[in-house]
């Protein structure tokens, strides 16, 4: 049976949320829907059968932790988290146990991402083995979460700056599986006070 993590970046300064007006130390941790921003994608995630769920921290990571109390997920700090997202994700990726075959990588800001999503992500990655990873459009436009296969996962330690694994997943063509999802909640994610 192919196992998947789910890494949740949650490091990020959130600085247009804060330029918006928000009085938060992060818009992870500002109420949406009745509870905080980063809960409802770690919630999807620990509802899917992905395992176990990491939540990468960094700016605000004791206001994080506090936001998830309760959840059984294991916490890793990114004291890098400055120099922007790849080292989020190179952080979880760091963190995924070995006998982990992928990881979901969920943008903790993107709060409809729903467990049976998920669990289609990694329903089409185990039926295809060879593929390098698995992303879902909606729209013809790809989305996130995105699902890495392990091979792409020592390149991933090598990507800089504020980005994540588009490049990586452009550059593996024809080895990338598209998931048509009829939502649009792979495509949505909040940056501003306003949305």
């Amino acid at each position: 049976m192919v196992e998947v993590a789910a890494l949740a970046l949650a490091a990020g300064a959130a600085r247009r949320y804060r330029e918006s007006g928000g009085a938060e130390a992060t818009k992870l941790v500002a109420a949406w829907r009745g509870k905080p921003l980063v809960r409802h994608a770690v919630e999807a995630a620990l509802a899917s059968r992905a395992r176990p769920v990491i939540v990468v921290t960094g700016h605000a990571d004791s206001e994080v932790r506090a936001a998830l109390a309760g959840l059984d997920v294991t916490f890793v700090h990114n004291a890098d988290f400055a120099r922007g997202l790849s080292t989020s994700l190179a952080t979880g990726l760091a963190a995924t146990p070995a006998r982990c075959d992928g990881a979901l990588v969920l943008l903790a800001d993107m709060p409809e991402v729903r467990a049976d999503i998920l669990d289609q992500l990694i329903a089409s990655f185990a039926a295809h083995p060879q593929a390098a990873a698995v992303v879902p459009t909606h729209q013809g436009a790809r989305g996130n979460p995105a699902l890495l296969g392990r091979a792409l996962f020592e390149k991933a330690q090598h990507l800089q700056g504020d980005r994540g694994a588009r490049a990586l997943i452009e550059a593996a063509g024809e080895a990338v599986i598209e998931m048509c999802v009829s939502e649009p909640s792979v495509r949505l994610d909040l940056d501003t006070v306003e949305a």
